[in-house]
């Protein structure tokens, strides 16, 4: 399951859909408006292994890896969302769900960081896309 937080634009959500890529918006599909992070981990951790996305730069921490989810930080413009989580399903590093479970991403415009389960430090890749 592809989750977006509440602070992703409508028009990002529906350009995803429009890409056919099938996603759900905190607030709007699950849980409620203004769910604060630590609710938010609560409600990931309820759900069968879902990739959340943010731009919300405080979920980047080690602490937050479990097994069970992936939490993705959108480091890009609020216009840029939708292109980068696309980029990120495309990546050959994370083009499966089982190759995104148990891991903290940040996504910016020059690469991706990540923290594993497991790993005491992030591991840093430049971008290399899979071609489509």
């Amino acid at each position: 399951m592809i989750l977006v937080d509440e602070n992703i634009l409508d028009g990002q959500r529906l350009l995803l859909e429009a890409w056919g890529i099938p996603v759900r918006q905190v607030g709007v599909d699950l849980g409620r408006k203004g769910l604060q992070d630590e609710e938010i981990i609560v409600l990931l951790r309820k759900l069968r292994k879902p990739t959340f996305f943010t731009r919300d730069t405080g979920f980047f921490r080690r602490e937050l890896c479990h097994r069970g989810y992936a939490i993705a930080i959108l480091s890009v413009g609020q216009y840029e969302v939708a292109t980068f989580v696309r980029r990120l399903l495309r990546h050959r590093g994370f083009d499966t769900q089982a190759k995104r479970m148990g891991k903290v991403i940040r996504l910016s415009p020059t690469g991706v960081s990540c923290w594993r389960v497991g790993l005491s430090s992030a591991v840093i890749q430049d971008w290399i896309d899979r071609p489509r």
